[in-house]
């Protein structure tokens, strides 16, 4: 198995960055379907304002807000693949990630948010993912937005890597805009929860280039991945 990985996966993504990233998604699931789950009978506020009002919904902006997934899926690589010689710079995105999860699940309990949303009329397919989507996603954990949150660390840890062409660069942050615009029409998320998310991500991207905390987490992946590799070679060795 370890030789496997070593040799179709590590030339994608570096070995050392497959838990961290998987316990990346692992906590944000935690995050946002626990704190649902633990808030589901709490009074909720409804940030709606004017704007917010004034914004149509337009089910086709459902393509990019769906498309963001693989968007996430692709930077995120991308990150552990140039840094993959600079542990320091991907475990300060590492640990901006975790940390961004933790500061959401303190409002999602502090400040529990929801919105009303409108009813959703036509038969096209857009409608029908629109209306999907309403149906398995409960309007709550809207404030800072994640999709926003995700979104912009997805350009802000490439941002900064020569190793990615400037066409990519600017084709990421577009899409990260794309997709903050795509969750006011599809009436996801209200302005102030897409201005949250992006501010929350600018602000701990930076801090955490200020300060060492990553050292923490890298020092308990190393510790894991050490483990965990050692039994796979064993295995190998057995076999």
């Amino acid at each position: 198995m370890y030789k496997w990985l070593k040799k179709y996966i590590n030339p994608i993504i570096p070995l050392y960055g497959i838990i961290p990233l998987l316990s990346c998604f692992a906590l944000n699931m935690l995050v946002y379907s626990g704190t649902m789950i633990l808030c589901a009978d709490w009074k909720h506020y409804d940030l709606t304002t004017s704007f917010d009002k004034m914004v149509p919904l337009v089910p086709e902006w459902m393509y990019i807000y769906f498309g963001c997934y693989l968007f996430w899926v692709v930077n995120y690589i991308l990150v552990a693949r140039i840094y993959r010689d600079d542990k320091a710079k991907f475990y300060r995105f590492v640990i901006t990630d975790m940390m961004s999860r933790l500061v959401c699940a303190a409002f999602y309990i502090g400040f529990p948010t929801t919105n009303i949303r409108p009813d959703v009329t036509g038969g096209g397919f857009s409608e029908s993912m629109l209306t999907f989507l309403y149906s398995i996603d409960q309007p709550t954990n809207l404030f800072p937005s994640i999709h926003c949150l995700v979104s912009w660390l997805c350009f802000a840890g490439i941002r900064e890597s020569k190793k990615v062409s400037t066409g990519y660069k600017v084709f990421s942050c577009i899409f990260a805009l794309l997709v903050v615009a795509s969750t006011q029409f599809t009436k996801q998320h209200y302005i102030a929860d897409a201005i949250a998310g992006l501010l929350l991500a600018e602000f701990l991207f930076w801090l955490n280039k200020k300060i060492s905390t990553y050292t923490v987490v890298q020092r308990f992946f190393d510790w894991l991945n050490s483990k965990f590799y050692f039994l796979l070679k064993g295995d190998a060795c057995e076999q």
